[in-house]
C-alpha cells in the first residue's frame, strides 16, 4: 500500500460508519468491483411499484420533457 492509500485509509477510519461504508463502495466500484445484484423481497418490490405509480401520478414523461426544455435542461 502506498503512504497516500494509507494516509487516506486513516482519514476514513475517523469518519461515521455510514460515510466509511460509502467511501468503501465509491473505492470499490472504481477499481471495478462487482458488488452483485440487490435481491428485492416481495415487500420491496411491492413498495418499489407502488412508488412507481404514485409517481406516474405527477406528470407525464412528455410533460417532463418539455419543462426541462423550457429551461434549457
Amino acid at each position: 500500500m502506498t503512504t497516500l492509500l494509507d494516509k487516506a485509509f486513516d482519514v476514513a477510519r475517523q469518519l461515521p460508519a455510514e460515510e466509511q461504508d460509502e467511501l468503501a463502495r465509491v473505492l470499490l466500484r472504481l477499481t471495478g468491483y462487482d458488488e452483485g445484484r440487490a435481491e428485492l423481497t416481495p415487500a420491496d418490490l411491492a413498495s418499489l411499484q407502488e412508488s412507481l405509480r404514485e409517481a406516474d401520478q405527477f406528470a407525464t414523461d412528455d410533460e417532463i420533457n418539455a419543462l426541462w426544455a423550457k429551461h434549457g435542461l
